[in-house]
């Protein structure tokens, strides 16, 4: 990557190259709030939020206490109100379970057996709260996707009783391999982990293994194995866990292929699978699992802080940015502390660029701006999930949700990514913004890995609050649109949930981030200076839960 390019404090909102437009924002009210938005302050707060002193930021470890502390030591610093009562702290009530299940899974056929090994073949846990889960000759059966979808047509669980049996799943949704299904490449929720897991839950089973695939999953199986070799999170619920499968896990794609041909089976299973009125398979094959849990109650917190509005003090418009990553774990090239730079130190430093900027407006906005770090979407989007349930203003009466995640360090692009395209009437400010500076919005470029599903603002959609969420562009200005796409492979393949996301202030780009960030303030300018609502587009499956509000 190229080295960083310091901004001079004059520099305005716009590229150089788009001199009209950048005369005439730098006059306006907020031009002064557009510069405080730099590459400077970035690289302090980065620094600290990525410093190894913070143990990988997750819940329920001093990595935690020291996060919150300096969110909202920062926070207090640029003037912002508490935005949760009295307090900027939300106490976000969780459950950490370490599973550590036996080492083999052997599966059991007529013709043989199948021996996987825990971290390298498989991984699995469970949320049950006890000490100890098992699941004994347990039928498997083959549910394609795992999905249940009404409005595509779509049923994996049909005529299938599941209960004490382990159905094996596929990742991804049908349309990854058929553009005439579901939403073609752009992956939907129902090709979530987390959806395949709940559904299964709701259908039964005891347990349940999603086959992993690189290509349609997204990320490579050092990610599925980092982050179940840990203890993992989840939302305290009144029955323990006891609503969900007693074991949840992924199996490698060429275990899977295994596992088929054992059944007498053979790979073409999931190619017909991906067809319209496929029916399960049960494979003939039982599977056996003990897990020791070890699970402990506490609370984890999501930071909230707030400008209140002139005119407006009801109607919020939130930025958001999830604060923890997955603390230290397995050694991988001799570093153990899983820093998230990139993942998401970048984007809690942008909510505090943004609150700096609003901060510098000659007049405070008339609606009120929520600056909300959410915990635990490392573990499930649980930070998010909770204050949607439990938020501090009506969401009814929530504007718009803007959600900062994972944003580019390769440098200045003509484009931003926005990811779901064509979910609501956001899309169209940021454009607008973009428009200012020289740049254009564009669909995400690899759709089949569902970001949108994938990140806090989710939470805030399923309530029915329009929610953006951009990704910075791939059309680099100096390298160009094949480089930039390289850029988030490699980053994908070699740093995404590693202790090698780490902070570089020597090969970082951080001009990119800037204006990603300046488009993101002017939006949610203009939106906290309006009266209207922004709205959710035809064709959008959250429409209907907002015009119900």
């Amino acid at each position: 990557m190229t080295k960083p390019i310091l901004y001079l404090a004059a520099v305005t909102f716009c590229f150089s190259s788009c001199k009209q437009s950048a005369q005439s924002n730098s006059d306006g009210p907020d031009s002064l709030a557009i510069k405080a938005i730099n590459d400077s302050s970035l690289t302090q707060y980065l620094s600290v939020i990525a410093a190894d002193s913070l143990q990988g930021r997750k819940p329920f470890t001093i990595g935690e206490t020291k996060t919150i502390s300096y969110l909202k030591k920062s926070f207090n610093e640029l003037g912002l109100e508490p935005g949760n009562g009295e307090s900027y702290f939300q106490e976000v009530p969780m459950v950490e379970i370490k599973s550590v299940p036996q080492d083999k899974l052997i599966i059991t056929g007529k013709s043989g057996n199948l021996i996987l090994n825990y971290l390298t073949d498989f991984v699995a846990g469970s949320r049950r709260i006890q000490d100890q889960v098992s699941i004994k000759n347990s039928p498997l059966v083959f549910a394609g996707f795992g999905i249940v979808a009404p409005e595509y047509g779509w049923n994996d669980y049909k005529d299938l009783d599941v209960k004490g049996k382990t159905v094996v799943v596929m990742i991804n949704d049908p349309g990854f391999a058929d553009s005439t299904l579901f939403k073609g490449k752009n992956m939907t929720y129902y090709g979530r982990w987390t959806y395949k897991f709940e559904e299964a839950s709701r259908q039964g089973a005891a347990g349940i293994l999603i086959i992993h695939d690189t290509a349609p999953a997204a990320y490579p199986w050092s990610v599925v194995r980092s982050g179940w070799s840990k203890s993992k999170l989840t939302l305290q619920s009144e029955d323990n866990g006891m609503n969900r499968t007693v074991v949840e896990g992924w199996i490698s794609l060429e275990k899977a292929k295994a596992l088929f041909k054992l059944a007498g089976q053979d790979e073409s299973l999931m190619a017909a699978a991906n067809k319209k009125g496929f029916k399960p398979v049960n494979l003939g094959l039982t599977t056996s699992l003990r897990i020791e849990n070890k699970p402990r109650k506490s609370v984890s917190y999501n930071v909230i802080a707030k400008i209140t509005g002139n005119k407006h003090k009801d109607q919020a418009i939130i930025y958001s940015a999830h604060w923890d990553h997955l603390g230290t774990g397995e050694k991988i090239l001799g570093d153990s502390i899983y820093n998230g730079a990139v993942d998401n130190a970048t984007g809690v430093a942008s909510l505090f660029e943004i609150a700096s900027a609003f901060k510098k407006l000659p007049q405070k906005p008339e609606r009120t701006i929520l600056f909300i770090s959410y915990t635990g979407e490392e573990q499930g989007l649980l930070g998010s999930e909770f204050y949607a349930k439990n938020p501090s203003l009506p969401l009814a009466k929530t504007v718009a949700n803007i959600n900062m995640d994972m944003m580019g360090i390769a440098g200045k692009t003509k484009d931003i990514v926005v990811y779901g395209f064509g979910q609501s009437e956001l899309e169209d400010y940021a454009a607008t913004s973009a428009k200012k500076q020289g740049r254009v919005i564009v669909p995400d470029p690899v759709p089949s890995s569902g970001l949108y599903y994938r990140s806090d603002h989710f939470n805030l959609a399923k309530f029915g609050v329009p929610s953006l969420f951009t990704g910075s562009g791939v059309d680099n200005m100096k390298n160009g649109r094949d480089w930039g796409l390289k850029q988030v492979a490699d980053f994908t393949k070699s740093r995404y949930h590693s202790p090698q996301d780490n902070f570089d202030p020597e090969t970082w780009d951080l001009s990119g981030i800037v204006e990603d960030v300046r488009m993101l303030f002017d939006m949610g300018y203009r939106l906290s200076n309006e009266d209207s609502y922004p709205k959710w587009k035809d064709g959008s499956e959250f429409k209907a839960i907002r015009e119900k509000k």
